[in-house]
């Protein structure tokens, strides 16, 4: 199967990815920066824990061709939301599981060396019980829209001895067309933390 994405780069356009309504993806751009912080190999193995639509697991699946990326999602449509996605792009190395973080965490296959957290409640607990599983020179990526999230997320970081740990919050702002105006329109503001497990 032909893929819709026939670039080695990331950044597929948001509409390229099947949707359900109501159920919000990680914006273009946003992507764009996780996937830079994850800091992928060829042959990477990637935990994508509440992987949503499967937006983030596919731009990594597309960059690891010789990896392989564990979708977690705990809502069995969404889940296969994620095997549409996958089909979508002739993707066949994510493994889609159902099931809900952090307790399915000990039946994920493949010890990761990228783990990337997008969901699951409380953040910060989801975070500390997936970091065991890190090896050292593994790196992390947790996203939160939340201030809360981002204090919890930042303390565990420090408790857990994180390094060399980057934090953003990008501003984006989209060109759309309204009748017969352009104007800019913000995406939902989202900070992005990353770092590396060095033992």
């Amino acid at each position: 199967m032909t893929s819709l994405w026939p670039y080695v780069t990331p950044g597929i356009p948001d509409a390229l990815f099947e949707q359900l309504p109501g159920i919000p993806i990680s914006k273009r751009e946003v992507r764009l920066l996780i996937v830079g912080a994850l800091r992928l190999q060829p042959d990477a193995v990637v935990w994508d824990i509440g992987a949503g639509t499967g937006t983030i697991a596919v731009e990594a699946a597309l960059l690891c061709p010789q990896g392989r990326v564990v979708a977690v999602e705990r809502d069995a449509e969404v889940a296969g939301l994620i095997r549409q996605n996958c089909d979508r792009f002739g993707i066949t190395n994510i493994e889609v599981i159902e099931g809900i973080a952090p307790g399915c965490f000990e039946t994920l296959p493949l010890q990761p060396n990228c783990i990337i957290i997008e969901g699951g409640s409380p953040l910060k607990q989801v975070f500390q019980a997936a970091w065991p599983y890190l090896p050292s020179g593994g790196r992390v990526v947790v996203t939160t829209g939340t201030l809360d999230s981002l204090y919890g997320i930042s303390e565990a970081f420090s408790e857990l001895r994180v390094r060399n740990v980057e934090i953003v919050q990008p501003t984006i702002n989209r060109l759309e067309t309204r009748g017969n105006r352009q104007i800019f329109k913000a995406i939902d503001p989202m900070f992005i933390l990353s770092g590396e497990k060095l033992e």
